[in-house]
C-alpha cells in the first residue's frame, strides 16, 4: 500500500471545535486504530468496513506534528500488520483511523492509492510513514 493522507470525520471535527472553542471536555482516545473499508466512510462515517474472515482492526501509533509551511503532519510511527486472512476481505480502497478496536468514532479516513484485494491467506501491512494526518 502506498502514502496514504487522511481528512478529518465529522464526528472529529466537531470534537475539535467543541474542546478548544467551547470549552467541552473531551477525553483523547488512549489507543487508535486502523480499519479497512471497501468503501469510501466518507466525513459522515457511512463507509463498509471489512467483515470476518480473521479481520480485526489493528492499532497504530503517530510520531510527533512536525510543522512546516503553515502545515501540521503526523505520520505513522511503526510498522501495522493485519493478521492472515482467513477468508477473501474484498477490495480495499480506503482506511480510517477509529478510536476502538471495535464500534467506537471515526476520526481520520483516507483513500488507499493503490485499492488491493485481499483473498484468503493475504497480509496487508503498512511501513512506517505510510500514513500520514496532514492538519493544513
Amino acid at each position: 500500500m502506498a502514502d496514504i493522507l487522511l481528512s478529518k470525520s465529522n464526528w472529529w471535527k466537531t470534537a475539535c471545535i467543541n474542546a478548544a472553542l467551547r470549552g467541552t471536555n473531551f477525553a483523547a482516545p488512549q489507543i487508535v486504530y486502523i480499519a479497512l473499508y471497501t468503501s469510501n466512510p466518507t466525513d459522515a462515517d457511512t463507509g463498509q468496513e471489512v467483515m470476518g474472515g480473521g479481520y480485526v482492526r489493528r492499532a497504530v501509533t503517530f510520531g510527533a506534528p512536525v510543522i512546516a509551511d503553515r502545515r501540521a503532519v503526523a505520520a505513522s510511527s511503526a510498522d501495522v500488520s493485519f493478521p492472515v486472512a482467513t477468508a477473501d476481505w474484498g477490495l480495499v480502497t480506503h482506511i480510517g483511523i477509529r478510536t476502538a478496536a471495535t464500534g467506537g468514532n471515526l476520526m481520520y479516513h483516507g483513500a488507499v492509492k493503490t485499492p488491493r484485494t485481499v483473498q484468503t491467506n493475504d497480509t496487508l501491512r503498512f511501513m512506517s510513514g505510510q500514513i500520514s494526518i496532514d492538519e493544513g
